[in-house]
């Protein structure tokens, strides 16, 4: 690497002192030559914001089409192929061999147990220690979607923003304050309204609670100035190149601090193996989205209220690198012993004031069912592998589907949480109008077990029926207790299950027991003494999970 630095150092300086010794009509065809060439540098460096580093496979490349246009004006106006064009083709024919050599050394043919170490698995992890029984007040109901749904038509409430600002439809998952929100800055409407307002800035920006379904427009003191929708070099990332000129950047997320202020946050990544492969975060640059102060953190010094260091698709490439070379390279493509693929969708979950990316993995055969799943913390890329098997998201989504037909509602890509003590898919599901309607629980293990209902408390406390009717043992729940006496009791018959339904005296909800809690069901009449647990809903209608008849 250094031999070929001190070669293209040495070639430059014989490119200068060869232009010094060349002729007049020369030096004028390589002057304008050169000045062709650096205009050309300038405009596309000016919009494709390449990195100016060598590592880079695409500022290497631009580097030698530079270089070739330059030789080829050179000739051509200069009507000579002199000592200069010799020394602009070896550095070009230089720069060609090192990409092509780059390009070999880092493929996964010669790395592939490289690639597949990049994730540092715990496949120990325990998902019933690590997850804990979560309450239907803190599950996120609110999917992306849904969540750029809330924040237009909060938007369009704010009549003074409307006619100069847009919705930007960026929406990252942080945590704030212990919750799951998404949020994203407001742009410029147009390049007139860039003009008329930036000297100001963006005013606000949009934070949808994923909880509570709550959206608000943040006013700002003072003005956001960095901003994808800015323009020249107020934009976010041509601010990044001016300033880092060498660092490679993935896209920059927005979020907010636990003060509410708006940053930007660009991670900064660099090749791990060989010349151009193996491509991880090394450390973020923090971009005050007001001021505009910026300060670069080595990876394991990012503070802890940033949410997104590492991109999904970066992620996601290393899970399927980590679970596709585990037997080495040839075996992924011939005989593909214990490969393992990500399944089509992920999703985030807010755990420990971090954001987690979630998805499933699955045999290469696509048997629709999944043999575990993965957690990667998005800021420190702690991973956890949890041997689970069960249904694979989409089959889930169908089967939540199924259940609500009738009413021709899509659910939403799920989330896994621990309800009941099972391993369980959250979903939404929406109507026609992207609405959420209607929410279920599906049981990961047994994909037939779905509960849904019109608020995430009944859905909740139906699936904890559903998994005692289905014999699930161990079913960990909170519940409330109460002892009275039946005022009203009725027999209805649920797919093809008996159903009491009764009223207890000074009580006014109503109280839903399945036949299977209690032989002595069918016997029980208006005047009987029961002690029961039930799931408390929040609404007037519990399911009862335990019953006893009292003896008078």
């Amino acid at each position: 690497m250094f031999n070929i630095k001190e070669r293209i150092i040495e070639t430059w300086n014989r490119f200068f002192n060869n232009l010094k010794a060349s002729s007049p009509s020369s030096n004028k065809g390589t002057i304008i030559a050169l000045i062709i060439t650096l205009l050309f540098f300038i405009i596309i460096e000016y919009s494709a914001l390449l990195p100016i580093n060598l590592r880079s496979f695409s500022f290497t490349l631009f580097l030698c089409i530079c270089l070739i246009i330059f030789i080829v004006l050179k000739s051509f106006i200069s009507l000579s192929f002199d000592n200069i064009s010799k020394v602009c083709c070896v550095i070009t024919l230089i720069l060609g061999i090192y990409l092509g050599v780059g390009y070999i050394i880092s493929s996964p043919i010669i790395n592939a147990s490289k690639y597949q170490s990049q994730l540092d698995m715990n496949t120990d992890a325990d998902f019933y220690s690590d997850f804990e029984n979560i309450s239907y007040s803190s599950i996120p109901v609110v999917d992306r979607d849904s969540a750029e749904r809330l924040g237009d038509r909060k938007m369009g409430e704010i009549v003074d923003y409307v006619s100069q600002f847009e919705v930007d439809s960026e929406y990252s998952q942080i945590n704030y304050n212990d919750n799951p929100y998404r949020v994203t800055t407001i742009s410029y409407s147009d390049l007139i309204k860039w003009f008329t307002n930036q000297s100001d800035g963006l005013p606000a920006y949009i934070r949808v609670n994923m909880v509570s379904q709550e959206s608000e427009v943040v006013r700002l003191e003072s003005g956001m100035k960095y901003s994808r929708s800015d323009l020249f070099f107020r934009n976010i990332n041509r601010y990044l190149r001016v300033k880092y000129p060498t660092l490679m950047f993935e896209d920059p997320t927005f979020e907010i601090n636990d003060d509410g202020d708006p940053y930007w946050i660009a991670p900064v990544f660099s090749y791990k193996i060989g010349l151009f492969g193996g491509e991880d975060i090394t450390g973020a640059v923090l971009v005050n989205a007001c001021s505009g102060e910026s300060q670069y953190y080595d990876i394991d010094e990012v503070p802890s209220w940033v949410d997104r260091v590492y991109p999904a698709e970066l992620l996601l490439t290393q899970l399927t690198n980590w679970g596709q070379y585990g037997n080495g390279y040839i075996n992924s493509i011939i005989s593909q012993k214990g490969v393992l693929t990500t399944t089509d969708g992920y999703n985030y979950l807010a755990l420990n004031d971090d954001v987690y990316l979630y998805t499933g993995l699955t045999s290469v055969s696509s048997d629709e069912s999944n043999v575990g799943f993965v957690l990667v913390n998005m800021r420190t890329k702690e991973s956890n592998y949890y041997a689970i098997s069960g249904a694979e998201e989409y089959s889930a989504m169908s089967s939540a589907e199924g259940k609500v037909q009738n009413l021709g509602y899509e659910a939403t890509f799920p989330i896994l949480i621990n309800s009941g003590g099972q391993p369980t898919y959250f979903l939404s599901l929406k109507d026609s109008a992207g609405l959420v309607k209607q929410y279920a629980f599906v049981n990961v293990q047994n994909y037939q077990i779905v509960a849904v209902g019109e608020s995430v408390a009944t859905a909740e406390s139906n699936y904890y029926q559903l998994l005692i009717d289905n014999g699930i043992e161990d079913v960990s729940y909170e519940t409330a207790s109460l002892t009275g006496t039946i005022s009203t009791i009725q027999q209805v018959v649920v797919d093809g299950t008996s159903y009491y339904y009764f009223k207890l005296e000074d009580h006014d909800d109503i109280f839903i027991a399945a036949i299977t809690l209690n032989d002595n069901l069918p016997f029980i009449q208006s005047g009987d003494r029961v002690s029961l647990d039930y799931s408390d809903s929040g609404t007037n209608s519990q399911n009862v999970l335990t019953l006893e008849v009292l003896s008078e």
